[in-house]
């Protein structure tokens, strides 16, 4: 599958497409922000460029990757998410990232439940795992939310991370853990609903 056979996800708000060059300059202000802490920024001019161009190549070479996070009512991009294994990282990863001033609306918990699902039905993933910096208790929280928790017999990318494995698709089937995020999106998508707390992506 190649660049341009990205498939196209839905759901209750967003668009999911596969990265283009107009997206870059949102990609590139988010990776040179405090924002992108966790996942090794914040990068120059060049380091973003270069990992915007790994973001579209990961498609070539594998067959699947990231998403461009839109939404529906807008076309805006908002963030990232999707499938990550480059060379080096022990199992494939589910990864996400939303824009700083698009943080705190569900978006990364609605995109990422959404490609989860496509791996494991299209894909045949039987599994997968999301590599967190131990600081980073947005993630992890998030990572919780989805049914992921925490292996610690779970290979690290460098050392400095936490594995936290999801469900596999028979363990999803067989619990509540989907209905849950369903209702919660729900939820967050409800205009007149609010929040006591700050939906943590």
């Amino acid at each position: 599958m190649g660049h341009s056979n990205i498939p196209v996800l839905e759901t209750q708000r967003l668009v999911l497409r596969g990265p283009e060059p107009e997206d870059y300059p949102n990609f590139k202000a988010t990776f040179s922000s405090y924002r992108s802490r966790y996942m090794g920024g914040p990068l120059s001019a060049y380091e973003s460029w270069m990992l915007y161009a790994a973001e579209i190549g990961h498609w070539e070479i594998h067959g699947f990757g990231m998403w461009m996070i839109h939404l529906k009512d807008t076309d805006e991009t908002v963030g990232m998410a999707g499938g990550w294994f480059p060379a080096q990282w022990p199992e494939k990863e589910l990864a996400w990232i939303i824009w700083p001033d698009q943080s705190g609306k569900g978006y990364a918990l609605e995109a990422t439940d959404r490609v989860r699902m496509y791996f494991y039905d299209n894909l045949g993933w039987e599994g997968a795992v999301s590599y967190v910096d131990p600081k980073n208790l947005e993630a992890i929280r998030l990572a919780e939310r989805l049914g992921a928790t925490k292996d610690k017999s779970g290979k690290s990318v460098d050392g400095h991370d936490v594995c936290y494995r999801h469900p596999s698709p028979q363990e999803l089937r067989s619990s509540q853990i989907e209905d849950g995020i369903a209702m919660e999106i729900a939820h967050l998508a409800d205009p007149l609903f609010k929040s006591k707390g700050w939906a943590v992506d």
